[in-house]
């Protein structure tokens, strides 16, 4: 289901992605409405599911979790039961950030942050050992982050 966006309710969302610890009052402020229209079309956003979270972002580096890597997987099994026992797999890694369906040369795709090298042997061990049918993972490493932006183009 989508719903028509304004204006306002785009500056109300582009707020929250910068800052999601504002008060009602400050984002119904920032935005020129008064508390109660902010607290209906924020209720309005969250209902949609646009709104889905309100979250805190760790800094990696300073939790000891700065090696980045991006894991590459083939699989010669593309059945949807595959599939699924794949996903009901890799989610409970608490390692892997991001995981992805893909197009191209590979079938699938983890953002995987850890400690170092010796965290992400283990990981991938425990991967490669947890799915029958996996024909080529091949993981790539992040030297230096460039941009990183959790907040969506409004």
């Amino acid at each position: 289901m989508t719903i028509s966006l304004d204006n306002v309710d785009r500056q109300l969302l582009d707020w929250l992605q910068r800052d999601a610890s504002l008060s009602l009052s400050d984002l119904a402020e920032r935005v020129n409405l008064t508390t109660t229209p902010c607290w209906k079309r924020l209720k309005r956003l969250e209902e949609s599911g646009i709104l889905q979270k309100r979250v805190a972002l760790l800094d990696p580096e300073a939790l000891g979790l700065s090696f980045t890597a991006f894991v590459q997987i083939k699989t010669s099994n593309h059945s949807e039961t595959w599939y699924r026992k794949f996903a009901d797999v890799v989610t409970p890694f608490a390692e892997v950030m991001e995981c992805y369906r893909m197009a191209g040369e590979y079938d699938y795709m983890l953002k995987v942050q850890v400690a170092d090298m010796a965290a992400f042997d283990r990981f991938y061990k425990k991967l490669v050992n947890s799915i029958d049918g996996l024909t080529n993972v091949t993981s790539t490493f992040a030297m230096e982050p460039l941009k990183y932006t959790t907040a969506l183009p409004l």
